[in-house]
């Protein structure tokens, strides 16, 4: 079995590092770059950094932070938001991304996916989804940080950003989304099982209970964490040793 992958996620406005539940009533949490150097050391696997307002504010990301952020650490790194073009993907890979994250851009136009990874790889883009249930239970994806409610079913766009070319899918639940209330392992089950490319959880991390079930039960591939980092309850290192007692594969 593939070792299973921990990422610690950098949601950023204004410059820093925020945290909210549902995405809303974010709070200041702390200055991205020492953020990052400080996952990077304590053994994360690889970081991810979100401009959470670049979509919804119709701009690009601030390519000098994450300049900053790429200097700092020794691992691999992915950047999202605001990404509407080859142009906007070329600056981050310039400024020192590994890979980068798209999600409303995608939505509003499909093909991008297929361009950005005919021209980089497929392992450069991976494809970012917020979703919530609605009345009936099913799933919605939602855009502009979460603000915009589609009618695109879960299930159907994952299948079809696969297709496009997407590399890997980090589906963030909103519903849990900073509640620490644990994954909806069934979903991620259903999810990775509709798959052939590697699902990242996001949303909803409380415990080391929780990442376990989800790596294990919700069979993602890796588990994306903020507010258990952040505030400091546990270290990666201590995270990934208490998985490895659980007999769950990862890099100590």
């Amino acid at each position: 079995m593939l070792a299973k992958r921990i990422i610690p996620c950098l949601d950023v406005k204004d410059g820093r590092t925020v945290k909210g539940i549902n995405f809303e009533g974010l709070t200041d949490v702390g200055d991205p770059v020492e953020l990052g150097a400080r996952y990077a050391a304590e053994g994360a696997d690889e970081l991810v950094y979100l401009d959470i307002t670049a979509s919804k504010e119709r701009r690009s990301t601030f390519t000098k932070l994450v300049e900053r952020v790429a200097d700092r650490v020794n691992i691999p790194f992915t950047v999202g938001g605001g990404i509407a073009s080859l142009e906007d993907a070329a600056s981050l890979l310039d400024a020192g991304a590994d890979k980068i994250t798209i999600n409303s851009a995608a939505v509003a136009n499909p093909q991008l996916i297929s361009d950005i990874a005919s021209k980089y790889g497929s392992q450069f883009v991976v494809v970012a989804i917020d979703a919530r249930t609605i009345a009936d239970g099913s799933w919605r994806i939602t855009t502009h940080g979460g603000s915009k409610l589609t009618d695109i079913e879960l299930f159907g766009w994952a299948k079809r950003v696969e297709q496009l070319g997407a590399g890997e899918i980090l589906f963030t639940s909103m519903d849990h989304d900073g509640t620490r209330s644990g994954y909806p392992c069934q979903t991620y089950a259903a999810l990775a099982s509709s798959l052939d490319i590697p699902v990242i959880a996001s949303g909803g991390a409380g415990s080391v209970n929780d990442i376990a079930n989800v790596l294990i039960d919700g069979r993602a591939d890796a588990a994306l964490a903020a507010s258990i980092f952040h505030y400091g309850e546990i270290s990666i290192d201590a995270l990934k040793r208490q998985l490895a007692a659980k007999n769950i594969p990862v890099r100590l």
